[in-house]
């Protein structure tokens, strides 16, 4: 059996993610065949596995930062939210049917403890080590009896904790301190120890703390990782940024022509893989903001609807806004319009939706030629083609089956004027492909913009995956964390009261 370490955190969004593809990349480095792993993701981004299987788009990059191919036994629960009270429950890469919050926790989750442990089993006969991460904080005191992706996975599985904390929120001590004092005394048998993450200045002002740390809990911090800009690395959920705020931390590159292009991108309600628009702001002097009003569309050079899980209530949204009407406006003027998934169908001229929404018959913006009626089975696909003269890949995610009744065609949607329509995720990635949509955008929008020649965006995810693996290796103890990997957590850590509530 194959070593392993559970990465929990203290909060959602402490860095858990990152940490995890850290720790990965470190460990390929140094010739040790490794996979991720994560129980139960709950993320509208998502990723399509050669077999067909949807998993979340985090662990396809964490499989990517250990240069294997990611597969389902990596994530083999998926919640993809619906709106404030259900998800579609995905089990090993397919949809198994809808249930609300109660439901899940009440039941459904705990069933699913097998499965998780079976894929997680599988995965530790076949590599080395397996670095799990965890999913929100492991003191959820409330979910803890049906929990089977933090300290239930790793009681299940003997695996080691270790605990990142995000610096940069402050309170950092009183939260590892509370997260290991909320637990029962069997859970905090299994963690091992802290991690500190985003820290800004002198190591030697934060050592003290992490000292008195020790003493109160018998835990040592096993890194302090500095904050580090450009980043740019698929996270569950969540925008890095506001919703009026540059993608990332895009590459701040002076355009190679003479004109900068600005592509604004719809934040419609249940955003889904808006990782889609990361290739855009990789190429040197592409501004790619997230936008809410109709005014702020003016300026666009392109305009991106993207994926949504919830097809006719983002439309429902872009026409409250007023954001509809702007955009047909676009169309009508010959400016671009680029509709991904969702936004495809949104584009269209006829939607009928009795699986997602129930909504029944529903109008689209009437852009493309297109009519789009939900399947019941969800299309999950790695296509490949040519398009715009240039070899182009991607991956499919929906239940909306569109029939396409003209147009030029446009990967396996169509183009009318300065309007495209795909349901291909992840194609904007080929390099080639990427380089002349943007030549027909900028020459739609009158722009005297250049792509950059030698801009890879797969290069470019590799210097950051290696980034991350650098951050490991220079400022965590990586003799005492392959220790936790090789032989799990030390014996004999101390009990912190309170503990959890009986």
């Amino acid at each position: 059996m194959g070593g392993g370490l559970l990465v929990a955190g203290t909060t959602s969004d402490a860095g858990k993610s990152v940490v995890t593809a850290g720790i990965c990349r470190w460990l390929v480095r140094q010739g040790v065949k490794v996979a991720p792993f994560k129980a139960q993701n709950m993320s509208l981004n998502s990723f399509v596995t050669r077999e067909g299987a949807e998993i979340g788009r985090a662990q396809a990059m964490q499989a990517q930062a250990c240069r294997v191919e990611p597969t389902v036994l990596m994530n083999p629960v998926l919640l993809k939210p619906g709106g404030e009270q259900s998800s579609q429950v995905v089990l090993m890469g397919k949809p198994v049917g809808e249930l609300s919050a109660r439901g899940y926790h009440g039941g459904r989750q705990q069933q699913l403890l097998g499965t998780v442990l079976e894929c997680l089993a599988e995965l530790r006969g076949t590599y080395d080590a397996v670095i799990c991460e965890g999913a929100g904080s492991p003191a959820e005191i409330n979910l803890r009896r049906t929990d089977i992706v933090n300290m239930g996975i790793a009681r299940n599985a003997g695996l080691p904790v270790l605990v990142v904390g995000d610096i940069d929120r402050g309170g950092v001590f009183a939260s590892f301190f509370g997260t290991v004092a909320l637990l029962s005394p069997e859970d905090q048998a299994l963690v091992a120890g802290f991690l500190v993450n985003k820290f800004r200045g002198d190591v030697s002002l934060l050592e003290p703390g992490l000292d008195m740390l020790l003493g109160l809990t018998g835990r040592p911090t096993y890194g302090v990782l500095p904050f580090r800009h450009g980043l740019g690395i698929d996270e569950e959920d969540g925008l890095r940024v506001s919703m009026r705020g540059a993608v990332r931390e895009s590459v701040v590159a002076p355009p190679v022509g003479e004109d900068v292009l600005r592509v604004a991108v719809c934040a419609v309600p249940l955003m889904s893989n808006f990782t889609d628009v990361d290739a855009l702001a990789a190429e040197p002097g592409v501004v790619v903001r997230f936008v809410d009003r109709p005014e702020e569309l003016a300026d666009a050079d392109l305009v991106v609807v993207p994926g949504t899980r919830g097809t006719v209530k983002a439309l429902a949204w872009l026409r409250e806004r007023g954001l509809a009407d702007a955009l047909v406006r676009r169309a009508a003027e010959g400016r671009p319009v680029l509709g991904v998934c969702g936004g495809f169908q949104i584009l269209g001229e006829h939607i009928e939706d009795d699986v997602e929404s129930r909504a029944g018959q529903v109008d689209g913006l009437g852009l493309l030629p297109v009519r789009v009626r939900f399947a019941r089975e969800k299309t999950l696909t790695r296509p490949v083609g040519t398009a715009l003269g240039e070899p182009v890949e991607g991956y499919e995610i929906h239940h909306g089956v569109a029939e396409v009744n003209g147009g030029e065609a446009f990967l396996d949607g169509c183009r009318v004027g300065a309007v495209w329509g795909t349901h291909w995720h992840g194609s904007l990635e080929s390099d080639g492909f990427r380089r002349a949509f943007l030549r027909e955008v900028a020459a739609a929008a009158g722009r005297r913009f250049v792509p950059a020649a030698d801009t890879s965006f797969a290069g470019l995810r590799e210097e950051q995956l290696d980034l991350l693996g650098d951050l490991i290796e220079q400022h965590a103890d990586t003799d005492a964390l392959w220790r936790l990997i090789e032989s799990g957590a030390p014996q004999g850590l101390p009990f912190i009261p309170p503990g959890a509530p009986a």
